[in-house]
């Protein structure tokens, strides 16, 4: 029974699968993030959103790792030195929060995600920018990293609360992708563990997230192509219409669930 829930899934949904990774590899590659968003967006469409977590945990992972050293080690490692508070936050708060997930109701992760991603990135949208002063940066890391990390061990997703902290503090592109990188790297394997411990990765997930990976990897090498011909401010726009359109996406089906 080790490949049960990947061959026991119709072919159908199966292709689908393979379509959103692809999908949601280019939008990771071409704007640094959104993967486990549009992953969980998409796959919960057709299975159960569980499944859908448990799908998208080895693909985020690699995907991260490559993200994180694509322009080498040096920028990875001051990355680690810019935001080494938020990402301590994130991890310690994935850990914990992913141990409910098991007794949380499959329709709560919509709206968990959902709200707090569409009020933020409308507010961006219609032009009122949010931004953090430096002399507050320091206590919103933790807070903001809390918040992301709680998301991401409920949702699998802590990308659009700490894309929005990132657009707040006015981080360069290129800087930002990497430290992204380095955040979701982290996160992703301390995600990993978590759920290996609260019995949502098993022998029978396990291989369904690793078949996902090869479509997603292929999809993100596509968006690096994009990426490198996006100026800030169109990096920005696309960035908060990916989380728009994701958000609800993902409240749509909270409402009809």
């Amino acid at each position: 029974m080790a490949f049960g829930i990947l061959t026991a899934l119709d072919p159908n949904f199966l292709l689908m699968a393979f379509l959103v990774a692809i999908l949601s590899g280019v939008i990771k590659g071409a704007i640094g993030f959104g993967m486990p968003l549009v992953m969980m967006s998409g796959l919960s469409t057709f299975l159960d959103p569980k499944l859908a977590l448990a799908g998208l945990i080895a693909p985020i992972v690699f995907s991260n790792a490559l993200q994180a050293f694509r322009t080498g080690v040096g920028p990875a490692v001051e990355a680690t030195r810019l935001a080494w508070r938020y990402m301590l936050i994130v991890c310690i708060a994935i850990f914990l929060a992913a141990q409910f997930v098991p007794s949380i109701p499959s329709t709560a992760f919509y709206f968990v995600l959902g709200v707090p991603v569409l009020v933020l990135s409308l507010i961006q949208l219609i032009g009122l920018r949010l931004t953090i002063p430096m002399q507050h940066r320091r206590w919103a890391e933790w807070v903001i990293g809390l918040i992301s990390g709680i998301l991401g061990g409920l949702a699998g997703t802590w990308g659009p609360t700490t894309v929005l902290y990132l657009l707040a503090i006015d981080m360069p592109k290129m800087r930002q992708v990497v430290v992204q990188g380095m955040i979701y790297g982290l996160g992703s394997i301390t995600l990993l563990l978590a759920h290996l411990r609260s019995g949502l990765l098993n022998a029978e997930t396990i291989p369904f997230s690793l078949a996902l990976l090869p479509t997603a990897l292929i999809g993100m090498w596509v968006g690096f192509r994009i990426q490198d011909k996006l100026d800030q401010e169109k990096f920005r726009t696309l960035t908060l219409l990916v989380l728009v359109v994701a958000a609800l996406n993902l409240l749509r089906k909270g409402f009809v669930s």
